[in-house]
């Protein structure tokens, strides 16, 4: 897999993770409301079916 490719799987996978985390019983949201905004502005352009 491309370096871009897997950085940007990586980083939907997170956002996942904190979706379902914010949705637990006892989650800290303000972590999440923190943790969110920089997350989505640290994801990468989207790979091209040229990069894989």
């Amino acid at each position: 897999m491309c370096p871009d490719c897997e950085d940007f799987a990586r980083t939907v996978l997170l956002l996942g993770q904190l979706a379902l985390y914010a949705e637990t019983t006892g989650a800290d949201l303000d972590f999440v409301d923190i943790v969110s905004p920089s997350l989505a502005a640290s994801l990468p352009q989207p790979p091209t079916s040229e990069d894989s």
